[in-house]
């Protein structure tokens, strides 16, 4: 094949550099000097298109060090003209990791609203005579609050609760409890036997080991290491300062894995008791649990006060600002309780899939294995990812949910990307980070007004987390100006 040639103007200004002593006037080596400099004009490069600078982005990272052998897919995708701007790999199945949220939150503001709150009730049995002694007992009717406790969101603390329980039975006149204090734990009734999804992220704290995503209503910092079993198998167990149980992991990484948890909302009565006999309340019997749904009301109880949690669009918030696993996995199960009474993932899972069949959702290549986006079973398409966020801009929510999303260069987990470049304030999305896996989806606004959306998930890189990160917002820098 004849080589073709390209004659391209080149401007540039020519300088030269002569010997010391040696004079350009008159010189025989040298060209006539007519007093002007000898300057060869030519017009500078034409300036690439966003589309094409986007293209050429995408091209280099296939000799870049840090994702030469990654496998990734890119969709930036106009929800308007439901057409793809620009895509790369958008059909890959790949691990999303709390990308996954997206799908969590969304369907948790479907079912409830974003203005639902979780009511934790204490109540009474009995009667309470006239030395202030009441002859039942007391109740803490839960209804799996998923930032009970917490202090985030908005949420009450432990203590706090306490203090408002302790002061709503004083202001009763009740000065003894003849009986329990009985936690209605039904909606619970799921969580002494776990069985998490496969490939779940372990994560180490002060020598021992937790699994991410399974103990929502455990508080890891009060579980304290017996000892392992077996350093080959990866056997580990606790005990549980609540109820003495042992608390052991069985099959460590394998694919069904499982665990036993402590009956955690034991932690919330003892607290209570303790706090009323410092008062000078003594109860005179035991912390129980009834975890089993009540049959019939026979047994009369009074309200002595609810406590009302912050509004789902504030937790929603607080889940993807800060990527919190803990409330998220509790959304998923809450999900699957309201519907079939069954507080578990297994239930919370079936709702979701449920829920994005009738969105129209593309499964193909698509698993979700829990709500927070912890296990590596998880895998996603960059495609589903941006038709799925590009459906949700006419539900009634939506105003919500976006603005729970994390701003580049300003709020939450985005707040370190994006700082110093034209995107800054301008990209709405959620990441995600596991071991070499760095992901973020969401929605971008153009300097034309467009809001576009996108997936960027990158599985397997080479590098630093920081290093990829610099990768991604170099791909999606030129999108702004589309």
């Amino acid at each position: 094949m004849n080589a073709m040639k390209k004659f391209v103007k080149i401007t540039t200004v020519s300088t030269m550099l002569l010997p010391l002593g040696v004079c350009a006037q008159n010189n025989p080596l040298l060209p006539p000097v007519s007093g002007e400099s000898i300057v060869i004009e030519t017009p500078p490069p034409t300036p690439l298109t966003p589309e094409e600078q986007l293209n050429s982005n995408i091209a280099s990272m296939f000799n870049d060090p840090v994702m030469r052998n990654a496998q990734w897919g890119f969709v930036v995708y106009d929800p308007k003209k439901k057409k793809i701007i620009n895509s790369y790999n958008e059909n890959a199945s790949l691990i999303p990791a709390s990308t996954t949220k997206l799908l969590t939150t969304e369907a948790a503001m479907t079912f409830f609203g974003k203005d639902y709150q979780w009511v934790t009730q204490l109540e009474h049995s009995g009667s309470i005579d006239e030395q202030g002694i009441l002859n039942g007992n007391l109740y803490i009717v839960g209804s799996g609050d998923p930032s009970l406790g917490t202090g985030r969101a908005g949420a009450s603390t432990y203590g706090a609760l306490v203090s408002d329980f302790v002061r709503s039975v004083k202001d009763l006149g009740i000065k003894r409890v003849k009986g329990d204090i009985v936690l209605k734990t039904a909606v619970f009734k799921s969580n002494k036997t776990v069985v998490l999804p496969a490939n779940i992220v372990w994560k180490g704290s002060r020598g021992y080991f937790v699994p991410m995503g399974s103990t929502n209503d455990t508080d890891p910092r009060q579980e304290r290491l017996l000892g392992r079993k077996n350093p080959e198998d990866q056997k580990f167990v606790y005990l549980s300062p609540f109820t003495q149980e042992m608390v052991y992991t069985e099959n460590f990484g394998g694919i069904a894995l499982s665990t036993k948890l402590p009956d955690t909302p034991a932690y919330l009565g003892n607290n209570l008791k303790a706090s009323l006999a410092k008062n000078g309340i003594i109860t005179e019997g035991k912390v129980v649990s009834q975890s089993e749904p009540e049959q019939n009301l026979s047994e009369e109880r009074k309200k002595i006060m609810a406590y009302q949690s912050p509004k789902l669009e504030d937790m929603v918030y607080f889940i993807n600002q800060t990527s919190n696993n803990h409330m998220s996995e509790a959304l998923l199960k809450t999900t699957g309780f309201y519907k079939y009474g069954d507080f578990s993932l297994d239930t919370g899972r079936t709702m979701m899939n449920k829920h994005l069949s009738k969105k129209m959702f593309d499964f193909q290549g698509f698993n979700y294995a829990d709500g927070s986006g912890l296990s590596r079973s998880n895998v996603v398409t960059p495609i589903s990812q941006v038709k799925f966020l590009s459906s949700l801009m006419d539900e009634k929510h939506f105003d919500s949910y976006f603005k729970s999303l994390p701003i580049g260069g300003q709020t939450g987990t985005l707040k370190s990307m994006f700082r110093n470049s034209d995107s800054f304030g301008q990209v709405f999305a959620k990441t995600g980070t596991l071991n070499r896996v760095k992901t973020l989806a969401g929605y971008i606004k153009t300097k034309s007004g467009k809001l576009l959306t996108f997936s960027l998930l990158i599985n397997n890189y080479s590098g630093s987390v920081g290093q990829v990160k610099q990768k991604m917002e170099k791909i999606l820098a030129p999108i702004i100006d589309f």
